[in-house]
């Protein structure tokens, strides 16, 4: 995988360009990949159902995320866990933890 140092005047590069893929590590460097070519994939029935639960999993964590008493919540977890809230939001969808509809 490709690595780009970029000059200082560009705060940040992200997103899809063509067929490249620019993304920013944890650490702040900055990845440069091909795009994956997904058109010839058949998912099986197992991956269909993992995508349709991550998919439940990412909208409740961008509710979170909205919430302030549940962002509040992830926050403080995430920092005890060395993790990023949204995903610490993600990980407690997963186990069964649902903040926010009070359980």
């Amino acid at each position: 995988m490709a690595k780009a140092i970029l000059s200082p005047w560009i705060k940040q590069f992200k997103g899809r360009l063509g067929g490249i893929v620019f993304r920013a590590s944890r650490s702040g460097e900055t990845i440069v990949s091909r795009s994956p070519d997904m058109s010839a994939v058949a998912w099986s029935p197992a991956q269909q159902g993992h995508r349709r639960r991550f998919k439940g999993a990412t909208a409740y964590a961008k509710a979170a995320m909205a919430g302030t008493d549940a962002r509040a919540v992830y926050e403080k977890q995430a920092a005890e866990q060395d993790q990023r809230p949204f995903q610490t939001a993600v990980s407690d969808y997963f186990k069964g933890n649902d903040l926010l509809s009070g359980k």
